[in-house]
C-alpha cells in the first residue's frame, strides 16, 4: 500500500489522519478506493461530494438523464447554470472542484443489465441512489452475482431507508427483504409523492459513511440490518434481517443466477 502522501495531501486529509480509527493507512486505503454511484440526484449528490472530499481515489458516476429546474430544490451537487446538461457531467464537474486529487470517471448512460456487466467488476462498492426499482433490483442482483457490496438508500416524502446488502458474503440480499418488485404504480416516486430536500441530503451523507465505514473496515455497518428515518417524528430505528432460505437469489437452490430477467430498459432517475 502506498503511504507516500504529498504535503498537500496530509493538509487536505489532516483531520482523517488525526482519527486512530483512520490514519495514514486509512486514509492510503481511502485513496486506492472504487466506488461507483448510480444516480448523481438526491441522494448521488451529497454521496458524491463526501466520497471525494474524504479522498475516495476513483469515484465512478452513472446518470443518463438531464438537469431540470425541479431537481435543485435537494441535488446539491447541480447548478442553475447547468440546466440541460447531463447530470453525471455536471457532478464530475463539481467534484473536480472540491478535490482535484481525485479520479472523476463520467458514465452518462442508462443502467441497463449490459452497463451493469462491463461497469461493476471495475469498481470495489456500488452506490444505489436511484428511484426506481427497476434500476433497484437490477443493481441488487447484479451485485450479489458479481460479488460487490451494495450500499442502497431510498427516500419518500419526510422519510428514509438504508442498508447494505453483502448476500455474496453469507449475508441477507435485497431479495431477502424484497423478494419482488411492488406491482406498478403501487409506491409512487418522489416526482409524484414528492421529498422534502434535506431528508435525501442526511440519507445521501449516511450512504456516504457506510461507504467509509466498508473501504476503510471500522465500526458496525449496516450489513444486515435495515435503518429507518422518519424525519417528522426525528425518529431513528433499526430492524435486523435476516436470511431468506427460499431467496431465489441467495437461497441454497437460487432461481436467478444472471441477468437475463432484466433484459429491458432500466434507468437512474434519483
Amino acid at each position: 500500500m502506498d503511504l507516500d502522501f504529498t504535503d498537500a495531501e496530509l493538509h487536505r486529509y489532516s483531520r482523517h489522519i488525526l482519527l486512530a480509527e483512520v490514519g495514514a493507512i486509512g486514509q492510503a486505503k481511502l485513496r486506492a478506493a472504487r466506488v461507483l454511484v448510480v444516480g448523481a440526484g438526491g441522494l448521488g449528490a451529497p454521496l458524491a461530494l463526501y466520497l471525494a472530499a474524504a479522498g475516495v481515489g476513483t469515484i465512478g458516476i452513472v446518470d443518463h438523464d438531464t438537469l431540470e429546474l425541479s431537481n435543485l430544490q435537494r441535488q446539491i451537487i447541480h447548478s442553475s447554470a447547468r440546466i440541460g446538461r447531463n447530470k453525471a457531467e455536471s457532478a464530475a464537474e463539481t467534484l473536480a472542484g472540491l478535490n482535484p486529487l481525485v479520479r472523476v470517471a463520467v458514465h452518462a448512460q442508462r443502467m441497463d443489465a449490459d452497463a451493469a456487466r462491463a461497469l461493476i467488476p471495475a469498481y470495489d462498492i456500488v452506490c444505489d441512489g436511484t428511484d426506481n426499482f427497476a434500476t433497484r433490483f437490477l443493481l441488487g442482483d447484479a451485485c450479489h452475482l458479481l460479488g460487490r457490496p451494495l450500499v442502497s438508500a431510498a427516500v419518500l416524502r419526510f422519510e428514509g431507508q438504508l442498508s447494505v446488502f453483502r448476500g455474496h458474503e453469507g449475508h441477507p440480499c435485497h431479495r431477502c427483504l424484497h423478494p419482488e418488485p411492488p406491482p406498478q404504480g403501487l409506491v409512487p416516486t418522489c416526482s409524484e409523492a414528492g421529498v422534502l430536500g434535506a431528508v435525501t441530503g442526511v440519507m445521501g451523507t449516511l450512504q456516504a459513511t457506510e461507504v467509509l465505514k466498508l473501504i476503510l473496515g471500522i465500526g458496525e455497518t449496516l450489513t444486515g440490518r435495515l435503518l429507518l428515518w422518519d424525519a417528522l417524528d426525528a425518529r431513528f430505528r433499526t430492524v435486523k434481517l435476516k436470511r431468506d432460505p427460499a431467496c431465489a437469489l441467495c437461497g441454497p437452490e437460487p432461481a436467478i443466477t444472471d441477468l437475463t430477467l432484466h433484459a429491458g430498459p432500466a434507468c437512474a432517475r434519483p
